[in-house]
């Protein structure tokens, strides 16, 4: 697929099918993310792909309650992956926002729906979220930020068009 058309054409998707990513395309999509760019090439970012449904089940629960709400806020998708970077750089929210932005373009482009959940730095600042961190073999002692998740999985219904875009760009020649 065209690099511009992914970049026009994403979109968020809000409701999942149940069946799994294949995992050829989600190591395309966590390429993706790995090659994304990052402050003085450091590349501090760390994936944590949740394919499990019980920890599924478990994120679910902490996003939703840091939200405030009782639904889904991972909308059934069937692969999260949770997006860490060492809180140490200097970039590290601005290098995790961009891998998480390379696999979102990544899965549009491989036919996989995405969309990018916050509240993974409250999430992971928990002592529920250090457990978790525990239990991945990752440090829990705040040397790993998270920036985000990345809900993936096929689409259950047809993405909306994209909105007109502003006249948001000034020119200085």
């Amino acid at each position: 697929m065209d690099a511009m058309e992914t970049l026009i054409n994403r979109r968020s998707c809000r409701a999942f099918e149940p069946r799994q990513v294949e995992r050829e395309k989600l190591e395309q999509i966590l390429d993706a993310g790995r090659y994304a760019p990052s402050g003085m090439s450091r590349q501090p970012v760390r994936f944590v792909v949740v394919q499990n449904e019980e920890i599924r089940e478990r994120l679910t629960r902490m996003n939703a309650e840091i939200m405030g709400v009782s639904s889904d806020p991972f909308y059934g998708a069937p692969t999260i992956v949770v997006v860490l970077v060492d809180a140490s750089v200097p970039t590290a929210v601005e290098d995790g926002s961009l891998a998480l932005g390379n696999m979102q373009n990544a899965a549009y482009s491989l036919g996989i729906g995405s969309c990018w959940i916050h509240r993974a730095r409250e999430e992971f600042e928990s002592a529920e979220g250090r457990e978790l961190l525990v239990s991945w073999g990752l440090p829990s002692d705040g040397s790993l930020l998270g920036v985000g998740h990345c809900a993936l999985g096929y689409p259950a219904k047809e993405l909306h068009a994209a909105k007109p875009r502003k006249d948001n760009v000034t020119w200085v020649a």
